[in-house]
């Protein structure tokens, strides 16, 4: 059921982002996305009586993880949909274990290059040029909101990569330490969607409520219902809704949105995914005799 509304929720992700910059400015669509998402983990925090982490330096460490986490492929990926299908941008979000494993053969040691990884770091990008229509030059695709798009999801391995090597053994729960990086990143964006964008004019039912459900579901409750994910599958399995979102961005965007769908799309990103899944598989270890 975790791994089932996940899936769902972080699929949808992209149609509500849609459906929010319909009506509000992208910088306040990313604000929303963080501050219903705070609100919903200090609820959890309340529940459970856990504090917000402590000491100036866990607060600046997770200054910067907010800004790479939350705040930059945010406003990224609402930008992007200004002149991109949510279904684009989902595939395009598929790319970020590419992206992370090309990273981490240069900012992890232990993560060695291997035949198979180069291989599926070549096979995925030969997919997003399959995505893109790279042999019929591009025709048809915003190259700017696209470039936005993959930007945000390079955002991604490198705010991992960060927190791995600053916050790794910080005290408090994950939970605690989410809830403090997302208050974090709705200040930051309050800041920049006060000094760029004018108030709204209105607010409409459904941008109103795709915003409030992309920050409470998909960004607060989805992180907390993760950890039990991990927690009760490990994470290589739980990993695997990463997989399952690009499909269900495109059906969302089809069936709710309209939006076309030409071959090279779905096929596309299979190619992306199965090179994705190529670059995080490990060779089975050799039986003993």
């Amino acid at each position: 059921m975790r791994f089932a509304f996940l899936s769902v929720v972080w699929g949808f992700s992209f149609l509500l982002i849609k459906v929010g910059t319909t009506a509000f400015a992208p910088f306040q669509v990313a604000f929303g996305r963080v501050f219903f998402g705070a609100l919903a983990l200090l609820a959890v925090l309340l529940v459970r009586r856990e504090a917000l982490p402590r000491g100036a330096r866990t607060w600046g460490h997770l200054a910067v993880a907010a800004l790479l986490l939350n705040t930059a492929p945010f406003s990224l990926f609402a930008f992007a949909e200004l002149s991109i299908p949510s279904s684009l941008a989902g595939i395009c979000n598929a790319t970020s274990p590419l992206w992370g494993m090309a990273l981490s053969l240069v900012a992890l040691s232990e993560d060695r290059p291997t035949r198979r990884r180069f291989a599926g770091l070549g096979l995925g990008f030969l997919g997003v040029l399959t995505v893109l229509g790279a042999w019929q030059g591009f025709a048809g695709i915003d190259a700017k909101g696209t470039a936005m798009a993959l930007l945000a999801s390079l955002c991604y391995p490198i705010g991992w990569i960060y927190v791995r090597r600053t916050l790794a053994s910080t005290d408090g729960s994950a939970v605690a330490l989410t809830g403090g990086q997302l208050l974090l990143s709705s200040v930051q964006l309050a800041v920049l969607a006060a000094l760029f964008t004018p108030a709204p004019a209105a607010f409409p039912l459904w941008p109103v409520l795709a915003v409030i459900t992309l920050g409470a579901a998909g960004t607060g409750l989805a992180l907390q219902m993760q950890y039990g994910l991990v927690a009760e599958v490990g994470p290589t399995t739980a990993q695997m809704v990463t997989y399952f979102i690009p499909v269900i961005a495109t059906t969302a965007g089809v069936l709710v949105l309209g939006e076309q769908l030409h071959w090279n799309t779905p096929v596309g990103a299979l190619v992306v995914l199965a090179g994705a899944a190529l670059t995080q598989s490990r060779p089975r270890a050799a039986a003993r005799p």
